[in-house]
């Protein structure tokens, strides 16, 4: 695996998780956090997404993997890179805002509110069967020239959905690296079963629905 593509995925990472925690810090709105999330992904798959893919989630990588779209030799290779990128994200978002607000964040780990863990396991999987859907159909199947942009749209609104619940993760390595920086694994579970079903779920929609649009592979997924 070439260095370039794991630098790619890794910066990506960094980068959600970072901008993500300082929206968090910040006190944005709900929906304020849910475009800080969901534009940065959106800019930096633009930007990095004719190097790796752009990625930037286990999840999606293994979704890839599971629609025949990448070789699991590239998504395993992938994960490592993306989770060292969310806690390094983290660690950055901590040393911009320091430990005592941080702290009062609870570090931006994503955490069930006001739902039953079966519930909050249930909405990261569906939302991040939305967020690989529209990852396999418009980016890949018909390499929509803004792709990156309806993907992060996604992610905004998954989180104006389910935000305020789960913290609408849908991405293990986001829960990961606040959760190491913080050593807060409350229900981490959750933010791996759930992204993970979920992105099978969305791997076997796209799969399903394939013959519906032509199927143009980006070079860097093959």
């Amino acid at each position: 695996m070439s260095p370039q593509k794991l630098t790619a995925e890794l910066i990506g990472t960094f980068a959600l998780v970072f901008t993500g925690l300082l929206a968090i810090n910040n006190e944005a709105t709900l929906l304020g956090v849910a475009f800080a999330h969901g534009l940065i992904i959106a800019v930096m798959a633009m930007a990095l997404g004719t190097v790796s893919g752009g990625q930037f989630n286990p999840a999606v990588s293994v979704a890839l993997s599971l629609s025949g779209h990448q070789d699991w030799r590239t998504t395993l290779s992938f994960i490592p890179a993306q989770l060292i990128g969310a806690a390094l994200g983290a660690l950055a978002a901590l040393g911009v805002a320091g430990p005592a607000r941080m702290q009062a964040i609870g570090y931006g780990t994503p955490a069930l509110s006001g739902v039953t863990l079966g519930g909050g396991l249930l909405a990261e999987v569906i939302a991040t069967a939305f967020l690989v859907l529209v990852i396999v159909k418009v980016a890949i199947h018909q390499r929509h020239v803004l792709g990156g942009l309806i993907v992060g749209l996604t992610i905004v609104a998954d989180i104006l959905a389910t935000g305020p619940l789960t913290g609408a993760a849908m991405n293990p390595a986001r829960a990961f690296g606040p959760a190491l920086i913080g050593g807060n694994w409350t229900d981490q579970w959750v933010y791996w079963v759930g992204p993970l079903l979920g992105a099978a779920i969305g791997a076997l929609l796209a799969t399903f629905t394939e013959g519906l649009t032509p199927r143009r592979v980006p070079e860097q997924l093959n």
